[in-house]
């Protein structure tokens, strides 16, 4: 174990985890179910999903024989002229649970890319129809879209963003729907999603310059798991309908279940006119990504002038291990009730939270889907907290460690976003852990 972390120290740049400070890294040996083993022993609860992929949990028996059944097949073959029957198949199965109007898959390597070919793909198509004025993307504030250029430049600014920004394009940004911190000082309960006449001005303002509005439906995840109402969604359909645009729903994070419909956009009924998918595309298996667009979108590159061309191209596209194991998984969903379990997580998630609002550093509950959320603050009264760069977000992630919890805070956001295969009991387990080091804590001083 000592000489696997110190072999790893030596060698490795781990995401996010450069402080001289930090703790070293859990050596995983193997993971089962909702569990990571370590090489030293202990038995981990993986309470993020590793990062928001894993849905069926770890090492799922089926979709082991799936991945392994394709390797003895086709491992991979370029897609530039090739096709193969696994890359057909599950663009044919995402179409079918799409929602309608979605009809053109093209596949990339995560969800950074599939925002990327979204925004390319957005930007060229006016270009393509002589429209090439249209330049403007029209994003929100507490965004977060992927770490490539495009989708850095699409994000809020941030700690994420911020060493980069010469680098990054312009964008117009609006207001989110963030009801516990709404940007115009009003409460939910009385008001009637004022924050849309933001995105209204902004697609006035640019008018024929707007290219598309990219948005994360009902869930902004890394920005602060902030939770929309499902009439502010359903304003953003309207407003590109009335003027003109295009709408790009990045479903990187909320697609396939996480807010309790197997895609978000579902919670207010609208397509848009591109869909970035990625994260438990593969339940957590391998690296892929799906951009799927409208027939009006694909017709606009549909030409015998090369010139309107989309030159876009990743060396593992439609990779047919990843196409394999997508297709077992959506068959999982068919197959297992995961929807009907996820509706369940739910209703525990909100049950066992819900107590907690009382906590004097507990400032908001949310909870969708299979997500629960915190949101932390030293003062109640002015909801004062640090952001993601708060120090609580490492402190407490070490005391729910020391308990064999996985749980990484955004800043002062904790959030609990499990495999759906989670057990009542463990479940149960987890709030009464969340419970049990939160009641004793004290903002830091």
């Amino acid at each position: 174990m000592a000489d696997l972390i110190s072999r790893d120290r030596a060698c490795l740049w781990h995401p996010y985890t450069q402080m001289k400070t930090a703790p070293p890294p859990l050596a995983i040996a193997r993971a089962e179910g909702v569990y990571l083993y370590t090489e030293d022993g202990r038995r981990i609860l993986d309470g993020i999903s590793s990062w928001w992929v894993n849905i069926h949990g770890h090492s799922h028996p089926i979709l082991n024989q799936a991945i392994a059944e394709q390797a003895c097949e086709l491992e991979h073959v370029l897609f530039a002229n090739c096709t193969h029957r696994p890359a057909v198949d599950l663009a044919e199965k995402l179409i079918a649970l799409l929602p309608p109007g979605l009809t053109r898959v093209f596949y990339s390597d995560n969800g950074s890319t599939a925002v990327e070919v979204a925004l390319k793909m957005a930007y060229q198509y006016w270009r393509n129809r002589g429209e090439s004025k249209r330049r403007t993307f029209i994003t929100l504030h507490h965004a977060y879209h992927g770490d490539t250029v495009g989708a850095m430049s699409a994000s809020e600014d941030s700690s994420f963003t911020r060493p980069f920004e010469p680098l990054l394009f312009k964008v117009a940004r609006a207001y989110a729907p963030y009801c516990y911190r709404c940007p115009l000082g009003l409460e939910r309960e009385s008001c009637e999603i004022d924050c849309l006449n933001d995105l209204e001005r902004l697609l006035k303002e640019e008018g024929d310059n707007a290219a598309a509005v990219l948005i994360e439906p009902m869930l902004q995840g890394a920005g602060g798991m902030v939770i929309w109402p499902s009439e502010f969604l359903a304003g953003v359909r309207r407003l590109c309908n009335r003027y003109g645009t295009l709408m790009i729903a990045d479903e990187v994070l909320t697609g396939f279940g996480r807010t309790g419909l197997m895609f978000a956009c579902e919670h207010a009924r609208v397509s848009p006119d591109i869909i970035c998918l990625s994260k438990a595309l593969t339940a957590g298996y391998m690296p892929m990504g799906a951009t799927v667009a409208s027939e009006r979108i694909y017709e606009a590159f549909l030409s015998d002038d090369r010139t309107k061309t989309f030159f876009h191209g990743h060396s593992y596209t439609a990779n047919p291990l990843g196409c394999a194991v997508a297709l077992a998984s959506l068959e999982l969903f068919r197959t297992h009730g995961v929807l009907d379990r996820i509706r369940r997580l739910e209703r525990q998630l909100k049950d066992g939270l819900e107590p907690l609002r009382e906590h004097p550093h507990v400032g908001n509950v949310r909870v969708i889907g299979g997500v629960g959320i915190l949101e932390l603050v030293s003062d109640k009264a002015t909801r004062e907290a640090g952001g993601y760069l708060d120090r609580i977000g490492p402190e407490l992630g070490a005391k729910f460690l020391e308990r064999n919890l996985l749980l990484r805070p955004l800043g002062n956001v904790l959030y609990f976003m499990p495999p759906y295969v989670i057990k009542d009991e463990e479940v149960f387990r987890v709030l009464n852990e969340i419970r049990s080091v939160l009641e004793p804590w004290r903002w830091p001083v």
